[in-house]
């Protein structure tokens, strides 16, 4: 048995195969709700009443979405070029660092100027914490891989070390976490009253962007010749190096977007938990996007809709939350094969 690349796989072929693997997610979840006791049927209704049955379900489940629009595209992004930009956690971490340092009193400005340098500071941030792995790779072959994971442990223990040191609340009671961010800091709510923000509609149009710069750029089509072919790209005269770093540059500004709308629209300081894994769930949005930055919208709705639904589901039909973890890896794992398959046929020799 061995992989026989398609040239040019079938339309039916591309889309059909990763919406099967949706479809085998969904029976496996309800396998696993039914050995867990529940009901399948209800399980799978209650998740999807409480992602999407109210108003205020609704308002959550695009409040849990807006951080993971921002990674997505940060994997995405990376992952169209072959970058394999791991570190979005450490990323969002760094963009969430300069909002709270620029943002609880350094600069007293208006919030017309003061959320536009924040959310820039931010991408400049995360930019530039992805700029070593990418020069490291650049310059001296060191795989991204390892480089970008190994930051996210090292930058949350530099996080850990100021909210016990210099930026510790000192009107915290002893809980390690920042001060909070200005009024004219924070991003204003779409709907009052609810906590959904202005960082849902930064994350749409940042979606819409990224869209355009891969489809309609020179940028974009030299993202994609590197990602299909490095040393054809090269021969061709695209400078692969710069690709890279350019991609790099995108990819962490982007992830750094997710700290900044995370502290500005929804928590108003750093803490250690802000993010419960963002990072990593965006390369899960990613995936099942297929990389394609519209399709990430639709993924981080379906990912964070099983998180929220998953929370109320929990109560109500007394099946442990890990279920949500459990459909969201074999999701990625069946997204993974399918769009193997998608490229490759098994051949008997």
């Amino acid at each position: 048995m061995r992989l026989e690349p398609i040239a040019n796989p079938t339309l039916p072929r591309r889309l059909g195969l990763p919406a099967l693997a949706i479809v085998a997610t969904v029976v496996i979840a309800s396998l696993l709700a039914m050995i867990a006791g529940g009901n399948p049927f209800s399980v799978l209704g209650l998740i999807l009443d409480g992602a999407f049955g109210s108003k205020f379900a609704i308002l959550e489940t695009l409040n849990r979405a807006t951080p993971l629009i921002f990674t997505g595209l940060a994997a995405a992004v990376a992952f169209r070029a072959k970058f394999w930009n791991i570190g979005a956690e450490a990323q969002l971490y760094a963009g969430a660092l300069i909002t709270v340092v620029l943002g609880t009193g350094l600069l007293a400005w208006p919030s017309p100027l003061l959320l536009p340098l924040l959310a820039l500071s931010a991408v400049i941030a995360g930019a530039i914490l992805l700029l070593i792995p990418a020069l490291l790779k650049t310059r001296f072959g060191v795989d991204e891989v390892v480089t970008t994971l190994l930051f996210n442990f090292i930058f949350l223990l530099f996080i850990s070390m100021l909210l016990e040191g210099p930026l510790k609340d000192p009107m915290g009671m002893g809980w390690p976490k920042s001060a909070r961010v200005l009024p004219e800091a924070r991003l204003p709510r779409i709907v009052e009253g609810l906590r959904l923000h202005w960082g849902f509609g930064l994350a749409i149009l940042s979606a819409i962007a990224i869209w355009v710069i891969q489809t309609r750029t020179t940028l974009g089509y030299e993202m994609r010749a590197v990602g299909n072919n490095p040393e054809a790209a090269r021969f061709a005269g695209i400078p692969v190096n710069a690709v890279l770093m350019k991609t790099a540059l995108l990819s962490g500004g982007l992830a750094a977007l997710a700290g900044f709308s995370e502290v500005a629209g929804l928590k108003g300081s750093l803490t250690l938990d802000l993010s419960p894994g963002f990072g990593y769930t965006g390369i899960i949005v990613a995936m099942l996007a297929l990389l394609n930055p519209i399709g990430v919208i639709f993924a981080a709705l379906f990912v964070a809709g099983i998180f929220v639904g998953a929370d109320s589901m929990s109560r109500a039909a007394n099946v442990p939350t890990y279920l949500a973890d459990i459909m969201l890896a074999t999701a990625l794992l069946l997204m993974v094969l399918a769009i193997m398959l998608s490229r490759f046929r098994v051949v008997r020799d």
